[in-house]
């Protein structure tokens, strides 16, 4: 028996089968196109997701010489904050789907700052008033889209995120409803009470009528129509990408934290019960809600990560592919202190300053392309330290003995994982299985269908690959923190 993690990503889809054992047994993987129509704009095909996710589900299966009696649930799990709106009839999306990176409703946001809303948007949601997030993408689309705010107050439109959209495709419209975890990164979801917010709804001119059912992760999510697979398949999981990887480490406990590094680096610090207010810039959210229990977290994002080796290669051309960065590191001078701050976009949290750039300090005649190199995978544990700086600033539960779990592409390095345990003075856990994301939603799914064990059981089958313990002295981790910290602050500065 296998359950089936689809796993709906900014760049392509995937879809992998786990067994009974909560191995990967099989799985299809296909890229789409990005459309950048104007500065700052980002947008999909909404049927690139969908047609991609189809054609990958199916393959999947093929290789696993799978039908679907074999599959017992579907699990979901997608990038957040992208935001499509369709006709109820027909299908038929209004627009593409606008991106979670997407800024063309940055005046939107402006404008409610201005009225002086952002306190009780913040309050509510826990989140900063960002084009991020997917509400002022629908009040852009409402706006903008000819006829479609009177479409939507008549009730022939509905919003959703990718997950949402997928589900009523996926089950032939009979279902219309998203996850707790997706509708919390809306900005019209209110977290504290789990309920769609009126009177945010209402500052962004959006129609309730328009927004899904809110349900469990571990939720009944129907099953898919007869035609898309051979039979239908319950779905019994959704989550957003980064609480499905929360979940996927096993990060049950408060306290507990993980970090997903790929392009950019997303922290998620289990907090369980407690909603936490943060005052240094990151998000509060929902990690996880199953059976009727909301588990909250506090979330940091850094924009450059894997990024940062990228431009060694592309941009520099002082390596030809990442994995040389790791003997450069090693082979670096010590008697150099060369910082990188790759604020090439900007830096995230605890800064959110999108005006700064990048800069490069203590460069000497000496310096070679192996300090640069290091100074690019050690910028990812300086930034890292920030993350958690501001969570113990914020939470007194994110202490010394915080417990980092990592996966993403980052993390096959094995120095830069020993320098994040040194700079974070911090155990780093790399697990067995890197495809965090979707083992979560899979665990979730296969658990409902009754044939994963339970949080407990999961939990311990939980598979450490490698533990990395922090072995640079306390005044060595602090001095080199100080000279990140000022570096941080010069490049602030220019």
């Amino acid at each position: 028996m296998y359950v089936m993690a689809i796993d709906q990503g900014t760049t392509s889809s995937r879809t992998i089968l786990f067994d009974g054992d909560m191995k990967p047994a099989a799985g299809a993987q296909a890229e789409f196109d990005q459309h950048f129509p104007q500065s700052g704009w980002v947008e999909h095909e909404v049927d690139d997701l969908w047609n991609t996710v189809v054609s990958t589900a199916r393959e999947a299966m093929e290789r696993a010489g799978a039908k679907a009696a074999d599959i017992a649930a579907i699990g979901i799990t997608n990038q957040r904050e992208t935001t499509i709106v369709w006709d109820k009839a027909t299908g038929q999306p209004i627009y593409r789907a606008i991106v979670w990176q997407d800024r063309r409703s940055a005046d939107i946001c402006a404008a409610l700052k201005e009225a002086g809303h952002e306190s009780e948007i913040t309050d509510k949601t826990g989140l900063l008033l960002d084009p991020y997030f997917s509400g002022t993408k629908v009040k852009w689309l409402l706006d903008h889209v000819e006829g479609a705010r009177a479409r939507a107050e008549a009730g022939e439109l509905l919003f959703g995120t990718v997950d949402c959209y997928l589900i009523w495709r996926l089950t032939g419209g009979a279902v219309h409803a998203t996850d707790a975890t997706n509708a919390a990164r809306t900005l019209m979801y209110n977290i504290r009470d789990g309920h769609w917010d009126t009177a945010i709804c209402d500052m962004l001119d959006v129609p309730m009528a328009m927004l899904p059912d809110v349900r469990d992760c571990d939720g009944d999510f129907g099953a898919t129509t007869p035609d898309l697979f051979g039979a239908p398949i319950a779905i019994r999981g959704v989550a957003g990408d980064q609480q499905a990887a929360t979940v996927g480490q096993a990060c049950f406990a408060p306290g507990m934290m993980k970090s997903t590094y790929g392009t950019g680096c997303f922290a998620v610090l289990n907090t369980g019960e407690t909603l936490v207010k943060s005052r240094n810039k990151l998000l509060g959210t929902i990690a996880y809600q199953l059976g009727g229990k909301t588990t909250y977290a506090l979330e940091g994002s850094i924009f450059i990560a894997g990024a940062a080796v990228q431009w060694l290669r592309d941009g520099l051309g002082i390596i030809d592919n990442a994995g040389e960065t790791q003997a450069l590191a090693e082979n670096a001078d010590q008697g150099q202190d060369v910082i990188m701050v790759p604020a090439f976009t900007g830096l995230g949290a605890p800064y959110w300053n999108a005006d700064c750039r990048g800069a490069v300090f203590g460069l000497t005649r000496g310096t070679t392309p192996a300090e640069m190199a290091r100074a690019a995978l050690e910028s990812v544990g300086y930034q890292t330290r920030d993350l958690l700086e501001a969570m113990r600033a914020d939470w007194q539960g994110a202490g010394g003995d915080a417990v980092l779990r990592v996966d993403g592409g980052m993390t096959a390095s094995n120095y830069t994982m020993q320098f994040l345990a040194d700079i974070l003075g911090a155990q780093v856990d790399r697990p067995t299985i890197l495809e965090t994301t979707a083992l979560g939603v899979a665990w979730i799914a296969g658990m409902k269908a009754g044939v994963y064990p339970s949080q407990d059981e999961f939990s311990r089958s939980w598979a450490l690959e490698r533990r990395f313990e922090p072995v640079m002295d306390v005044a060595a981790r602090d001095g080199k923190y100080a000279n990140w910290k000022r570096a941080v602050k010069a490049t602030q500065v220019f």
